[in-house]
């Protein structure tokens, strides 16, 4: 997950062998072809009049939205962000210390403050050893004790890099390569345990390509200016970091120059992130043998051995073309680059709980190069995260027990059960599906399973150990603790009660092989889900949200999943060409959006995303409908129903980006900004109405352009 950015994210699986995990915001760019005009606002209330009366009031407002953020001169068929949420992002300043900030980071930043009381509390507590509290506290002071990392400097990273250095073959370099995936080790063929999308009753080990120091191939191969300068920037920041590692030997440019060179090579031989996100393409299995004999050049026994998969007889390998380039280029790489390009990623992997210089200098490059980001964030809020990501779930009991009472479990309960009775009876009714597809179609939403709030068990990290001065080693013990933990998976039945979220998360994700939707704790808040907020706010919201994760399952990638969770061609052809049909459509209009100058939207990438937020909107505002049993919604505060239900879904996408943080999305990330996320009512026929949009405005679409797949 990308710490800058908080996202509704399509999450399948945790990868085990990447030791650092890297999430949307938004900002006022405007995209070509929906530049508002001068126009007039609507008809919507310029001056509050009495709200409803509530229980309680919301957090937000008078009923749950945040009036004052709106700017009412616009016209909402002209630019709905800028008449939702306009003033608010005008005045809204990024925090120094993000990439990017919006209503995903805002709930972020107090999940990490709920956090760090927690946290900071066992940290003092003097807890008997063994128990979840010491270890928490043990992990964050010796996080905090930056004058302890100082003293030890560099000596841990160089125990962690004598493998590579001593290695006198290639052979030797794969062992040390398999053998440091349980700490910090670099990811060149980086693999993680995964249901076999084929058989999900059974784990399987999945691989990806990998060993690249930037966000993705197209930072080593575009022409864009930008990504040509951050391109001759990372060679700077290469031969610095070597020459921390202690490995530059006076050489340490032309040495990065090598290392930069290799990574190029390895980029023009990796997959697309669209060819990627195919789970049909993606899906190929090999057996030990295969490994040899299609991708030659490359010692696979030693790195399988050393990786703890002596005994596993079959893989996933996700990108069988790359893997077949990655191991010529490196059988034809001199070792002494391959050994660079190892204490590159290791020292970048490990600069957190190494000294400053470290530190200061992977940000340099990953934050205020790539991300735009002027300032790193204070130790504390880095401390937090580091006990998050390594031992989460043991603050997580925590933070359940303190901040997330059963009513709002309960009332999430009951928002999952009605979107899922709203997506049903639009199965049901769907006019392009044929019966026999929409049985199985419904078949499978009957056995979605939803996960509210925390795991009914929790990790046991009885057998890990947790020391209060040394960070280096702990984060490498908990590494190796969660690498043997799912190693230990094959074999055995699948875990249907595992997560793969923090309740602390804020966050939510879809999992197809195992038919289910998850929504951590730490979402269920303001200004996703307020219970003394109005419905449509929350439906808006939350409602929306769930509806998202739901709809994952049926996007262009999830519908290939049956009700057993299996990868499997269950539509008809009628169905898969109408669908495609429905899918082609959407992408080109996103496609057309620009949020930086002649930036794009890639709407192949961002499909799923995108058909999930139609369709999560969709089922949402069926639901909210449904909700009313059959009354007239009130009027509040002058807004009626409907307005409110799309002002509440607008509010949740509140978002502003730096420029470089803002490319780094449009080339990597799956989803569409998040500022532009809202434009997807352009295609629901409810909106036009309550906002008295007509084809005079710029986001007009007419019926018979309005994407309609669910």
């Amino acid at each position: 997950m990308i710490d800058e950015l908080k996202e509704i994210h399509f999450m399948r699986s945790v990868i085990v062998a990447l030791a650092a995990g890297t999430i949307l915001g938004g900002c006022a760019t405007r995209s070509a072809d929906i530049v508002p005009p001068a126009q007039t606002a609507m008809a919507v209330p310029t001056e509050p009049v009495a709200a409803v009366a509530a229980v309680e009031k919301p957090e937000i407002g008078t009923f749950g939205f945040d009036v004052a953020g709106m700017d009412r001169s616009a016209a909402p068929g002209g630019d709905w962000v800028q008449f939702a949420n306009g003033t608010y992002l005008r005045t809204l300043e990024i925090p120094a210390d993000r990439a990017a900030y919006g209503m995903f980071t805002r709930l972020d930043e107090l999940s990490r403050e709920r956090t760090r009381e927690i946290v900071e509390a066992s940290a003092k507590s003097n807890s008997p050893v063994g128990t979840n509290a010491q270890k928490v506290g043990d992990f964050y002071n010796a996080f905090m004790n930056e004058a302890a990392i100082e003293a030890l400097g560099a000596a841990p990273l160089v125990e962690d890099l004598a493998p590579f250095q001593s290695a006198s073959s290639k052979s030797d370099f794969a062992r040390a390569l398999g053998d440091s995936l349980d700490g910090f080790g670099p990811g060149l063929f980086p693999f993680y345990i995964n249901q076999d999308a084929k058989n999900p009753e059974r784990y399987i080990p999945v691989f990806l390509q990998g060993g690249l120091g930037m966000p993705d191939r197209d930072y080593y191969l575009s022409a864009d200016s930008k990504l040509v300068d951050a391109r001759t920037k990372y060679v700077g920041h290469v031969a610095k970091v070597l020459t921390l590692a202690g490995v530059a030997s006076g050489q340490a440019a032309a040495k990065a120059r090598a290392v930069v060179d290799f990574e190029r090579k390895l980029a023009q031989v990796h997959w697309t992130r669209v060819e990627s996100r195919d789970d049909d393409k993606t899906y190929n299995k090999w057996s030990r043998a295969d490994f040899a004999s299609k991708a030659p050049g490359f010692d696979w026994n030693a790195y399988l051995n050393a990786a703890g998969l002596g005994q596993q007889q079959e893989f996933i390998v996700s990108q069988p073309s790359a893997f077949a380039g990655m191991a010529k280029i490196i059988a034809a790489t001199p070792l002494q680059t391959l050994k660079d390009w190892a204490a590159l990623h290791t020292a970048r992997d490990a600069a957190g709980v190494l000294p400053k210089a470290f530190v200061e200098e992977r940000f340099d490059f990953t934050g205020r190069v790539l991300s735009g980001t002027p300032e790193l964030e204070p130790r504390w809020k880095r401390g937090v995260s580091a006990v998050n990501n390594s031992i989460g779930e043991a603050v997580g009991e925590l933070y359940v027990a303190r901040y997330f009472p059963p009513e709002t479990k309960a009332e999430a309960d009951r928002l999952v059960r009605n979107l899922i009775a709203s997506m049903d009876t639009r199965l049901a009714n769907l006019p392009w599906m044929t019966p026999e597809t929409k049985t199985k179609a419904r078949a499978k939403l009957a056995s979605f399973r939803a996960k509210i709030g925390y795991p009914d068990k929790w990790i046991d990290y009885s057998t890990l150990t947790v020391a209060p001065d040394d960070a280096y080693s702990n984060f490498e013990r908990a590494t190796a603790f969660e690498y043997r933990r799912n190693l230990d998976k094959l074999g055995e039945p699948v875990d249907r009660e595992e997560w793969f979220m923090t309740p602390m998360t804020v966050n939510a994700y879809a999992n197809p092989p195992m038919n289910e939707i998850v929504f951590p704790a730490a979402i269920l808040q303001p200004p996703f889900f307020d219970p003394n907020a109005d419905d449509a706010i929350n439906y808006g919201g939350i409602g929306a949200v769930i509806g998202h994760e739901i709809s994952h399952h049926f996007d262009d990638q999830g519908r290939k999943y049956d009700a057993q969770g299996r990868l499997t061609d269950w539509w008809t052809p009628a169905d898969v060409t109408a669908f495609e049909a429905y899918a082609t459509q959407l992408a080109d209009q996103y496609s057309l959006y620009e949020p930086l100058p002649n930036v794009f939207i890639n709407g192949r990438l961002a499909l799923g995303e995108n058909i999930a937020d139609l369709a999560g909107l969709l089922v949402a505002h069926d639901a909210y409908r449904l909700s009313l049993g059959g009354r007239q919604a009130p009027v509040i505060d002058g807004f009626t129903g409907d307005q409110r239900f799309f002002l509440g879904h607008a509010q949740i996408w509140r978002n502003k980006y730096r420029e470089a943080a803002l490319r780094q999305q449009l080339v990597t990330g799956p989803h569409s900004p998040g500022h532009f996320r809202p434009y997807v009512v352009r295609n629901l026929d409810a909106w036009y109405p309550a906002f008295d949009v007509d084809p005079q405005n710029k986001l007009y679409l007419p019926p018979e352009q309005r994407v309609r797949v669910w």
